[in-house]
């Protein structure tokens, strides 16, 4: 066994609470390594009651394995003592807070210490494998031209960092039915806050809505629609910096050293100009001066912000702008503040890799999953990796956080900030098709970024924020309908919102996982390869399958087929073999028919 590999902190994410009187623990062991891991575990002042539990295999990467219990107490968990037992053929090993050894411990244990109730991870039961969809205002719909920046060009015009199309909070409240009829659950939209430039990331005036977008009472109206049509609604909070205009910075700049909000900012040297060399910014683009987050009066400030959507207009919640370069003190209180008194409300990060730092318990529910969008995009766009390396990826993802915490992580096919994703795959809209599905069927909350429905293109920022296409002539109608599809399937198996996963197929550019639950098994196959092919998928029961996107039935048949394929021959209790054949770039969506 390679002790080395073999990891438990005694903390955070290592242990957690769902409730005051349950506890998940997992433990780490190199892959294939272990053929079974037990934790004992007993209260403090009761050693001779020791308790003892299988944990069941979890996750497996490129290099470890994962394993996981749930421990269920009467009473509050409290002087909680456990260690881990590890067997591998004959050889036992044990592992306490003092290492790895090979003879029963009598001291050095693990302890979890107390449940206290914001020690909970406790996400609204909403945000759990929903579907997002990402609207940037500006290009999505014109509702009211009277309401149009001077200037506005002509709806459709190639988009620059610099002009004005007109969209606006009337013309998504116009198109909530498209929305809906779609699928979604919940509507993200880029910053409505009086701003400056067509993205309005340089916030001027946080309790305004900006006037090209409409006013406060069209904002109110839109949430209102929004909750009628059954659909949730998260804003986008840029708090890490402002723009030039915002009265704060606009005081330090007229009275310099002296303004009472000098340290609001990063100031390098006074008097200062709207130069990024006299003051920290964003990317050195000087018209977005960084805040101070770590100053108790912006954090206050932002609470206080945070607060007012949800408490005024009834907001779901916050997806938060470049989460991980703020001080993490406003998202701890943020998150205390919050939850406490608007418990359905999420919080979600933007990160551009691993969430680590903003999941740690104390601040977000979620993160934007760009390592989730980039093994995608290697594995089917630009087909850079195969299969194995492509779940290496996202079982490493997954085994990171609380699955909780998995089950409500935005999942991205590409965003405004990054290139559309049918333009990585050079305009395939089969291998788009076979992303959707993919990401439809996984772990988390999926999101479409406006117009990716239709098969809109485009290239990285400018570019991807090209104007929603409306004339039903120039959309994917064929493309529209197969998110629809996906979405229905996934709206309509409770194993794929909450189910267990489990890779059982990673052979070369073919990939086949299982969504489970104690009700039924979803199997997705993925063909990420430009030839048919024939692929044997090894199954649990020996039964039918029938597949949701065309009702096509696969019979299954007893035996050993199944043994060379099976990723996970040596942790999960396969009867049998599917064999199936698939076309270039084809998703198969698979339900098992138990009798």
């Amino acid at each position: 066994m390679k002790l080395e590999a073999v990891r438990h902190t005694g903390s955070y994410p290592d242990i957690y609470l769902t409730d005051r009187r349950t506890l998940v623990v997992t433990l780490r062991t190199a892959k294939r390594d272990a053929d079974a891991c037990r934790i004992h575990y007993f209260a403090r002042t009761a050693p001779e009651k020791k308790k003892t539990q299988t944990l069941r295999f979890l996750y497996r990467d490129s290099l470890y394995d994962y394993y996981q219990g749930t421990l269920c107490f009467h009473q509050v968990a409290r002087y909680q003592k456990y260690y881990f037992e590890l067997t591998e053929g004959e050889e036992i090993f044990y592992l306490t807070a003092q290492g790895v050894q090979s003879s029963q411990p009598e001291g050095g244990y693990f302890e979890f210490l107390y449940a206290n109730r914001t020690g909970i991870v406790d996400l609204p039961a909403w945000s759990q494998g929903q579907v997002f969809y990402q609207i940037f205002p500006e290009r999505f719909a014109n509702g009211d031209s009277s309401n149009d920046p001077e200037g506005v060009k002509p709806w459709g015009t190639a988009p620059d960092r610099d002009n004005y199309m007109g969209g606006d909070l009337q013309g998504i409240l116009e198109h909530l039915d498209y929305i809906r009829e779609l699928g979604a659950d919940c509507i993200y939209l880029n910053p409505v806050f009086r701003g400056d430039f067509n993205h309005k990331y340089a916030t001027t005036d946080y309790y305004q809505i900006d006037p090209a977008f409409g006013t406060s009472e069209d904002f109110r109206k839109l949430v209102h629609a929004v909750h009628e049509k059954g659909m949730k609604i998260i804003l986008d909070g840029v708090f890490n910096h402002s723009g030039v205009h915002f009265e704060p910075f606009r005081d330090v700049l007229q009275n310099g050293e002296k303004s009472p909000y000098r340290d609001w900012f990063y100031p390098v040297s006074f008097p200062i100009g709207i130069t990024h060399h006299d003051y920290e910014c964003v990317g050195a683009y000087k018209y977005m001066p960084k805040l101070n987050t770590g100053n108790p009066s912006v954090r206050s400030y932002f609470l206080k912000v945070m607060e007012y959507w949800i408490r005024e207009f009834h907001i779901d919640g916050w997806r938060l702008d470049v989460a991980d370069e703020v001080d993490e003190g406003l998202w701890e209180e943020a998150r205390l503040l919050l939850k406490d008194r608007y418990p359905e409300t999420i919080l979600i990060g933007e990160t551009w890799g691993s969430g680590l730092r903003l999941m740690n318990g104390a601040q977000m529910d979620a993160v934007m999953n760009y390592v989730f969008r980039d093994a995608v995009k290697d594995f089917i766009a630009l087909e850079n990796i195969d299969a194995e390396a492509f779940d290496g990826r996202v079982e490493k993802m997954l085994s990171d956080y609380p699955a909780e915490m998995d089950r409500a992580m935005y999942l991205p096919l590409d965003s405004h900030d990054t290139e559309r994703f049918l333009s990585c795959c050079g305009g395939d809209r089969r291998k788009l098709k076979a992303a959707a599905a993919l990401y439809m069927m996984f772990v988390g909350s999926p999101v479409i970024y406006y117009g990716d429905e239709i098969g809109m293109e485009g290239q990285n920022d400018p570019d991807c924020r090209r104007c929603m296409i409306w004339e039903a002539d120039r959309q994917d109608r064929d493309l529209l309908d197969w998110y629809k599809k996906l979405i229905r399937i996934r709206h309509g198996e409770p194993a794929i919102r909450s189910g267990a996963f489990y890779a059982d197929v990673c052979e070369n550019r073919m990939y086949a996982f299982s969504r489970i639950d104690s009700q039924e098994n979803i199997l997705t196959v993925i063909n990420a390869s430009a030839e048919e092919q024939t692929v044997v998928v090894p199954v649990r029961y020996v039964t039918d399958f029938r597949d949701l996107l065309t009702d096509e039935v696969f019979p299954s048949e007893a035996g050993e087929g199944w043994r060379e394929k099976a990723r996970l021959g040596d942790k999960v209790h396969y009867q049998g073999s599917l064999m199936i054949r698939i076309k270039p770039y084809e998703a198969k969506i698979l339900k098992e028919e138990r009798k």
